[in-house]
Parts: C-alpha cells; sequence; structure tokens
C-alpha cells in the first residue's frame, strides 16, 4: 500500500469523523501524513500532535490489522504531542 493509498483512506475517514486539532503521521523517508479537520495530505508541517511509524505498519494500522493501543505498546508507533488527539485515531479508522 503507497502513501498516497493511505492518504484516500484517511480522506474518508475524515470525510465521516472531522479532526479537531491536527495529527500527523511521520513515516520517514516513505514520506508524512498530516490530517486536520476535514483535510487529510501529504505536506510535512507541524502538528498538534505526532505519531512516528514505518509505512508498512501504518498500511497495516488503516487496514484494521494493527491495533493502535498494540502499536504504542509494542513500540511499533510512538505518539508525541497531544495525546488526546491520537486517541481519536480509532474513529478515523472506523469510517
Amino acid at each position: 500500500m503507497t502513501l498516497d493509498e493511505i492518504t484516500a483512506l484517511l480522506q474518508r475517514g475524515v470525510d465521516h469523523a472531522p479532526l479537531k486539532g491536527s495529527l500527523k503521521f511521520d513515516c520517514g523517508d516513505d514520506g508524512v501524513v498530516v490530517l486536520e479537520d476535514k483535510t487529510a495530505n501529504n505536506t510535512d508541517r507541524a502538528a498538534d500532535c505526532t505519531i512516528k511509524i514505518t509505512l508498512p505498519n501504518m498500511a497495516k494500522l488503516v487496514k484494521g490489522k494493527l491495533n493502535p493501543m498494540t502499536g504504542v505498546m509494542t513500540g511499533k508507533l510512538k505518539v508525541s504531542g497531544d495525546a488526546r488527539i491520537a486517541m481519536k485515531l480509532g474513529e478515523l479508522l472506523k469510517s
């Protein structure tokens, strides 16, 4: 799954459940996905909350094969900034 495909899936999520605040998925050299309000894009910028994750794990996350809490506990994703925004990830992924 490419970063563009992941961005498109997350766009559908914010279309149904707009995000209050901004959330950035930092996939290192593979790029970023930034969610804010009703938009998902790949423009790198500061965000209220950042999740560091590899692109393969990001694909698992959006497909529902990686639980966000399990990802944090196993070190597959690292959260920095306002963790309350990261807690809304489940709502986005259900959409």
